[in-house]
């Protein structure tokens, strides 16, 4: 994606407003979206409170720090998010909550526009099912803290476009993140390879 394109991110709690402040460090116009109008004022405030650190310790400039605050807008709408390039979802981990969502979406937002989840656990495939252009959609798995933790994963469902994936790695890889492919499996990569490991501290 071209920096002029606009990002939308919905879901402004910790992962939500850390995938916005990654898509605005990279010189993206962000949207940031939520049900809930005093998250997004939590989520921006959290944002510059986390920018603040990064400017005391010589991190970033001052003037950095407020030209990325100012490259995000908070959405109480979504409505707002028509003009966006790219739709990030990041809300509660359930199929017919996303599903609903990304069915509105897909009148609101141009024909073009990219949609992608950051569902860790949840079929990307499952959640197309519902769409009329399960191609645009993908997943987009950040991981927490997503402005400091480096992996990406992005996960194809059965529809998705292969474009679309390889934009969206294309455009992972430009926001400084070292991008995976993976194919729409419980846990995905990191998740599945990682569960043995959670069961042994579960009986250590």
């Amino acid at each position: 994606l071209s920096t002029s394109a606009v990002v939308a991110v919905i879901g402004a709690g910790t992962m939500g407003a850390g995938i916005a402040q990654v898509a605005a460090s990279a010189g993206h116009s962000v949207l940031l979206y939520d049900a809930h109008p005093a998250a997004i004022e939590r989520g921006i405030a959290g944002i510059a409170s986390g920018l603040d650190k990064q400017v005391a310790r010589g991190k970033l400039s001052p003037e950095a720090s407020t030209a990325l605050l100012a490259r995000i807008q908070p959405a109480s709408e979504l409505e707002q998010l028509a003009p966006a390039a790219l739709v990030i979802e990041a809300i509660v981990e359930n199929l017919q909550v996303k599903q609903q969502l990304f069915q509105r979406l897909e009148q609101l937002c141009s024909a073009e526009v990219i949609l992608a989840s950051n569902t860790s656990s949840l079929s990307i495939t499952a959640i197309g099912a519902a769409l009329a252009r399960p191609e645009r959609l993908a997943g987009l798995h950040f991981f927490n803290p997503a402005p400091v933790m480096k992996l990406v994963e992005v996960i194809s469902g059965v529809a998705t476009c292969p474009e679309i994936a390889e934009c969206l790695y294309a455009t992972a890889s430009a926001w400084g993140k070292q991008a995976v492919h993976a194919r729409s499996t419980p846990g995905f990569i990191v998740n599945r390879v990682a569960r043995p490991y959670y069961a042994i501290d579960d009986k250590a």
